[in-house]
């Protein structure tokens, strides 16, 4: 329940798929999750380190953990059934 209590934070998932593919200083994440404020990113970024998920390297920017990593690729099969949903949806729905 507790990684589904963080996982259902916002912005959680976006933070974690913003930083799967390459290490990101705070600014560039901010940037890539457009919208959210300087704080609630920090919020969100200091649960993640806490949880094991996320770390910062030396030079300052944020990366995902192995654990982190193995996060993002346990959500694969979701991310496959929305695109699947999505393309059933309507247009405006």
């Amino acid at each position: 329940m507790a990684a589904l209590d963080l996982f259902g934070r916002r912005w959680t998932l976006r933070i974690i798929w913003e930083l799967h593919e390459e290490p990101l200083g705070f600014r560039p994440l901010q940037q890539r999750c457009d919208g959210m404020s300087s704080s609630v990113l920090r919020q969100r970024l200091l649960e993640l380190i806490e949880a094991g998920l996320v770390q910062q390297t030396p030079d300052g920017r944020h990366t995902l953990t192995e654990l982190g990593q193995d996060a993002r690729e346990a959500f694969g099969p979701l991310s496959t059934w929305s695109d699947r949903w999505a393309a059933t949806m309507r247009p405006g729905i």
